[in-house]
C-alpha cells in the first residue's frame, strides 16, 4: 500500500561483490518515482533500485566514496494489473579481470535477462564493491521506498528473496515458464542458500519474518501493511488509472484519483468521473462488491458494467446508482437507494446475459437481460461513476480501502474474500476465476 515500507538494520557484509534480489511487485500507480529497494549507510555507501517517473528501472549503487553503478532501462513498466518479477544478481568478479558486463550483472524481468536494453552510465568494474551489500548500523534496507522512507512503492509486493554471496543461483530458482501458457510464472516452493545476512519475507502473506531461517525479519518503518487475495498466482481485477474513457468531444477524460492498489476511488469534483477496470468479460459468472464512503448532498455514486465504447452520455452501460435507479441507455426506477457505508454487490452473469445488484446483501432483482446484444467481443468490464463521491471496490482482495473484511460471506469457488455470500455459481474476477 502507498506510504508503507519495510526496514531492516544490515549487519557487517558477508562478501560485499556478491548478491541477488528477488521481488515480485504489482504497480498501483504510473508516473511517479517510486522506490522498490534501497540500503543505506551514509552519503557514500548506498544503493537504490526504483521506478522512475517516466516508468524506466533506474539502479545506482555508491561504495566507499566510489560510484559503482548506474544504469536505466530503455523500456517502462506501465501495467497497473500485472505482476512482475524482477531478478538483479551482481558477481563483480565473474568472468575474471577480463569478465564483460553480462559476466558481472544480470537484470530479469519476468524471466528474460534485460540487462542489453539499459543505457549504462557504469558498469560494475573486477573487484568492485557494492552499496548494496555494505554494513550499516543505521537505516539499512528498505524495502517500498528511498533511505528516508519517502517516496514509497504504491502497490503490492511478494516473495521478497536476497542472497547474500550465493553466486550460483539465477532466475530459475524463483520462477518458470508455464508450459501451457507460455508465461512467467511464480515459484512458491525455493530452495536456495541465502548467506549470512540474505533474508525472505512476504512468503504467502504479509509476514515481515524471515523465512530464511536466518532470523533477519524486518519491521513495518511506516504505513499499514495489509494482506491481499491478489498475488503473482491468481491476478485480481483493480480499477484501471490507464484505460480513460473519452468525453464527448474525444479527447482523453480525467479520472478521480485511484489509491489502495486501485481500488479506492476519490472524486472532490462536481461532475460524474468515471473509471474502468482492467478485465474485459464476455462468457462467465463473477461477483464483486463496491463501498461509497462519502456522497455529497448533490452527489451521486454508480456500479455497475460498461463496454469498452462507452463514454459520459453515449454507449452500453448497466449500472445501479444511489437514488435508486437502473441506467441503461436511460435512468429508470429499480430498487432501494443507497447512501455512505452500504455495500452494494454486482453479480455479472455472461452465460445467461444477466446483471443482478444486491445492497448489504439483499437482492434488488435481476436489472437487466440484455447483456448479451449488440456487444462486440471486447465484452464488458466493472465500472465506477462518481460525482463529488468516495468509496472503494473489492473484486475479492478482501479489504475495503485498508480495512479487512471481518466475517466474510460463502464462496463456495474458493476464490476470492467478499462481505455478502457469492451467489451460486459466480466466482471472483482473476486469472484463476477466468479459468474455473
Amino acid at each position: 500500500m502507498a506510504n508503507t515500507y519495510l526496514q531492516r538494520t544490515n549487519q557487517t557484509a558477508d562478501w560485499i561483490q556478491n548478491f541477488s534480489i528477488s521481488i515480485w511487485f504489482k504497480k498501483g500507480k504510473t508516473g511517479t518515482t517510486q522506490y522498490i529497494y534501497s540500503n543505506y549507510q551514509d552519503a557514500n555507501n548506498r544503493a537504490y533500485i526504483n521506478i522512475l517517473n517516466d516508468d524506466r528501472i533506474y539502479i545506482y549503487d555508491r561504495e566507499g566514496g566510489y560510484d559503482r553503478q548506474e544504469m536505466t532501462s530503455n523500456f517502462k513498466l506501465r501495467d497497473t494489473n500485472a505482476w512482475y518479477h524482477i531478478f538483479f544478481w551482481c558477481h563483480a568478479r565473474g568472468g575474471g579481470s577480463g569478465g564483460s558486463l553480462n559476466d558481472r550483472v544480470k537484470f530479469y524481468v519476468n524471466g528474460v535477462d534485460r540487462i542489453n536494453d539499459f543505457s549504462i552510465v557504469l558498469p560494475y568494474g573486477y573487484n568492485a564493491d557494492s552499496g548494496f551489500q555494505t554494513g550499516t548500523l543505521s537505516n539499512g534496507n528498505r524495502i517500498g521506498s528511498d533511505p528516508n522512507g519517502n517516496n514509497t512503492f504504491d502497490g503490492s509486493m511478494s516473495h521478497i528473496h536476497f542472497l547474500d554471496n550465493q553466486p550460483t543461483y539465477d532466475v530459475d530458482s524463483f520462477g518458470e515458464t508455464d508450459a501451457t501458457t507460455g508465461e512467467w510464472k511464480i515459484k512458491t516452493d525455493v530452495s536456495v542458500t541465502y548467506g549470512t545476512n540474505g533474508f525472505f519475507i512476504l512468503k504467502d502473506g504479509n509476514s515481515v519474518t524471515d523465512q530464511s531461517g536466518n532470523g533477519n525479519n524486518f519491521t513495518v518503518g511506516g504505513g499499514t501493511l495489509t494482506n491481499t487475495e491478489d498475488c503473482p498466482s491468481n491476478v485480481f481485477n483493480t480499477l484501471s488509472p490507464i484505460d480513460k474513457p473519452v468525453n464527448s468531444s474525444g479527447s482523453g477524460a480525467s479520472i478521480p484519483d485511484l489509491s489502495n492498489g486501485n481500488l479506492t476511488i476519490t472524486n472532490t469534483n462536481s461532475a460524474f468521473r468515471e473509471v474502468r477496470s482492467n478485465f474485459y468479460v464476455s462468457t462467465g459468472k463473477y461477483y464483486f462488491e463496491a463501498k461509497p464512503t462519502r456522497i455529497d448532498g448533490s452527489g451521486a455514486f454508480q456500479v455497475g458494467v460498461v463496454a469498452r465504447n462507452y463514454s459520459q452520455g453515449s454507449g452500453e452501460r448497466r449500472a445501479y446508482q444511489n437514488n435508486g435507479n437502473k441506467y441503461v441507455s436511460n435512468s429508470s426506477s429499480y430498487g432501494a437507494t443507497f447512501t455512505a457505508n452500504d455495500i452494494i454487490g454486482v453479480a455479472l452473469n455472461l452465460d445467461d446475459g444477466e446483471i443482478t445488484f444486491y445492497k448489504n446483501g439483499v437482492s434488488q432483482g435481476v436489472a437487466v437481460t440484455d447483456m448479451l446484444s449488440g456487444i462486440d467481443d471486447t465484452g464488458w468490464t466493472p465500472a465506477v461513476n462518481c460525482y463529488d463521491a468516495d468509496g472503494h471496490l473489492n473484486f475479492g482482495n478482501g479489504y475495503f480501502g485498508t480495512t479487512a473484511v471481518s466475517t466474510p460471506g460463502t464462496n463456495a469457488s474458493g476464490n476470492g474474500i467478499f462481505e455478502y455470500d457469492v451467489p451460486t455459481g459466480y466466482t471472483a474476477l482473476s486469472t484463476k476465476g477466468l479459468n474455473l
